[in-house]
């Protein structure tokens, strides 16, 4: 499957979403110092809300592709999405189509974002699927865990912003490098990866809410959904 020619997200991108984290809400952005000035980076996040994605667009350092469903792409989001060079997740090939154009966009020396969790919930990465890892391993990349707070709390929507003004949390921590040991298989090789990105995010997580003080939702609204797809 060929990748479309890789495109930088555009400047204009990221000064979106820093006018979300610092004007609309009141977001704490930390380590911002632990994402590489050059090279392929992939950030993996945990998913609580809506506006996850152009909060870390905004907090990055860098022009990053935020991985995003494909049904966000319709009417004016939609248009909004593609023009800022963010790039869609596809059901029907199961991601494959995303994960080759985010590889493009990492052998061009970019930084690309991806919610391992898969979609918004509690945010604790307790799951992770291998996509990132899959980028990290193939891509060359490193990895740099992100946690976000604040976007979503215990009994509020997975499909609606935050108030705002709300004070949010963004923490970034010390990137990864993922090694392929010798010996192991391909599959072998990935599940060691995701398994790394994994307790890397969780505990980025778990010490951004000692920090800051704000708890994760107890909640997992889309819990019946994730259920249905594991029987």
């Amino acid at each position: 499957m060929s990748a479309p020619e890789p495109r930088t997200p555009p400047r204009w991108a990221r000064r979106v979403g820093r006018f979300l984290a610092r004007v609309v809400w009141d977001t704490e952005i930390r380590g911002v110092e632990h994402v590489p000035a050059s090279g392929p980076v992939v950030v993996v996040a945990n998913h609580l809300g809506l506006m996850d994605g152009p909060l870390l667009v905004g907090a990055l350092p860098r022009p990053t592709a935020v991985l995003v469903r494909a049904g966000m792409f319709v009417g004016p989001l939609g248009w909004l999405l593609r023009r800022s060079g963010q790039i869609p997740v596809h059901d029907e090939d199961g991601g494959r189509s995303a994960l080759v154009a985010a590889r493009a966009h990492l052998g061009a020396g970019g930084v690309v974002a991806v919610f391992p969790e898969g979609s918004r919930g509690k945010g604790d990465a307790a799951d992770a699927r291998a996509g990132a890892a899959w980028l990290a391993v193939n891509g060359r990349a490193l990895v740099v865990p992100a946690a976000i707070l604040g976007t979503r709390r215990t009994g509020e929507s997975v499909h609606r912003p935050p108030p705002p003004r709300r004070r949010l949390v963004i923490e970034l921590g010390p990137p990864l490098a993922i090694d392929r040991p010798t010996g192991l298989s391909g599959r072998a090789a990935l599940e060691a990866a995701n398994h790394q990105i994994r307790t890397a995010l969780a505990e980025v997580v778990a010490r951004a809410v000692g920090r800051s003080g704000l708890a994760l939702p107890s909640d997992d609204p889309l819990a019946d959904r994730r259920g249905r797809m594991v029987r």
